[in-house]
């Protein structure tokens, strides 16, 4: 049992566990703000572009609720597209979203990979050497 618990803890501790799981809080915390975005802002401002239309109430209603002396026996059964086109403009723009987060981590990236490196200079010994044969071959040509 002890083994198993020190491999399980030293699966979590790897850096791919540990980012990921970072990664999903924080894409559940975005998906979030997101939600709010279009629900609260953009959608009242496209249905009050199209004449006033809350998109949350839209639906095709399939069976009406029966209800009898004050109380439910069936509620409605409906069709709520309007919801459904809430939740289609959230996953546009959430996707829309992260494809622009990851070019902008991926220029990032790239300009640090192009970023000239200077190659490390040899050690003492191979610059002795270097040099020794460069006055050797000038020697030779003399």
């Amino acid at each position: 049992m002890k083994k198993v618990l020190q491999e399980f803890k030293a699966f979590a501790m790897r850096g791919n566990v540990v980012d990921m799981a970072v990664g999903i809080i924080i894409g559940g915390a975005f998906g979030k703000i997101v939600s709010s975005l279009v629900g609260d802002i953009l959608m009242p401002a496209i249905g009050l572009a199209l004449g006033g239309v809350n998109f949350s109430h839209l639906k095709i209603v399939l069976k009406q609720a029966v209800i009898d002396n004050g109380q439910m026996i069936s509620p409605e059964v409906a069709l709520t597209y309007g919801n459904f086109i809430q939740v289609v403009i959230d996953f546009i723009i959430i996707a829309f979203s992260i494809f622009i987060l990851i070019k902008v981590i991926s220029k990032l990236s790239q300009k640090k990979e192009e970023a000239p490196a200077t190659p490390p200079a040899p050690p003492a010994d191979i610059q002795l050497l270097t040099e020794i044969r460069d006055l050797l071959k000038e020697k030779e040509i003399k």
